[in-house]
């Protein structure tokens, strides 16, 4: 397996020579313009620490990191919106690790770049583990590489007010069924609205990309995270009890619609978190990453915790 060979960027006040104020860091920012696009590819990701942003400056620091914010539509995990498209990052509980993953890569589209900030830090854990996408595809046996080289298909179905997993509703951020509608054709999914104000939707994606800048080749899918093997097996194996696989509120085959192995999914999630660098966080740290060169996760912790995200397209 490929070894470890990049971690993020940290830039402090003192490496910058500048005050150690969220005032200095946005004035930075200011003066970087444009290269900081260059810097994030070439970095992929990157850390300031130690410049005492609070809440109420994220926002000025976001504007120069992620000029366009855009909202979390057909996002697939729990989360809370706290500003002007700024939200929670995932609420899942805190005992669980949060895989792998480049955000919105099961949709038609996804957002570039990724901006954290940290407001309150775990009392334990809860670091956020990246992982460089092209090592995480070299990291895969060729087997499962090639078995992946065809693409997967996504399957959603998402109730309309009362059942498992998400609604349409809370996904989309509209009650307006036009609007679902539009969203879908535009990405080329496959949609049917059943007579329960449900809705099932199938989107057939690559697995993996190529970067619009490098051209590297890097693993790009959630794959592992919406097959019921990742679930864990007691969780898995009640679930189907409930419902056929197709019928779980997401799953995931290969394009064709073949069964993907529980044992392909479960490589593709170790090798990513065996693969990733934790970044451990202090109150008021923010990090801006290439989404499609860099995945994300998220660490197992206690105490308080909360980790805002925001993206831009």
């Amino acid at each position: 397996m490929a070894g470890q060979s990049w971690k993020p960027l940290d830039i402090t006040a003192q490496d910058i020579g500048v005050a150690a104020t969220p005032e200095a860091l946005i004035g930075h920012l200011d003066d970087l313009g444009g290269e900081l696009d260059d810097l994030l590819v070439r970095e992929k990701a990157l850390v300031f620490r130690g410049f005492g942003v609070a809440p109420e400056k994220f926002d000025a620091v976001l504007d120069r990191l992620l000029p366009h914010r855009l909202a979390y539509v057909n996002g697939n995990s729990p989360r809370t919106k706290v500003g002007s498209n700024v939200y929670t990052s995932t609420e899942y509980p805190p005992e669980f690790t949060i895989s792998m993953h480049n955000e919105m890569s099961y949709a038609s589209r996804w957002p570039s770049r990724l901006a954290f900030f940290c407001q309150i830090a775990a009392a334990t854990g809860g670091a956020t583990p990246l992982v460089d996408a092209a090592l995480w595809l070299e990291s895969l046996d060729p087997e499962v590489r090639e078995a992946f080289a065809g693409g997967v298909r996504y399957t959603q179905n998402l109730h309309g007010g009362q059942g498992l997993g998400k609604s349409w509703q809370q996904t989309f951020e509209t009650d307006d069924r036009a609007v679902v509608d539009d969203y879908l054709e535009a990405a080329g999914a496959e949609w049917t609205w059943r007579a329960d104000n449900s809705l099932h939707v199938e989107q057939p994606r690559p697995s993996t990309i190529r970067h619009p800048v490098t051209g590297t080749e890097v693993w790009f899918n959630q794959s592992d995270q919406w097959h019921p093997a990742a679930l864990g097996d007691e969780t898995a194996k009640a679930l189907a009890q409930i419902l056929p696989p197709e019928e779980l509120p997401q799953y995931v085959t290969f394009d064709d619609g073949s069964t993907i192995p529980d044992e392909y999914v479960i490589q593709v999630r170790d090798r990513g978190l065996e693969n990733a660098v934790d970044v451990d966080w202090r109150v008021g740290d923010v990090m801006v990453f290439d989404n499609l060169l860099v995945a994300h996760g998220r660490r197992p912790f206690t105490g308080a915790r909360r980790i805002l995200v925001a993206m831009t397209g």
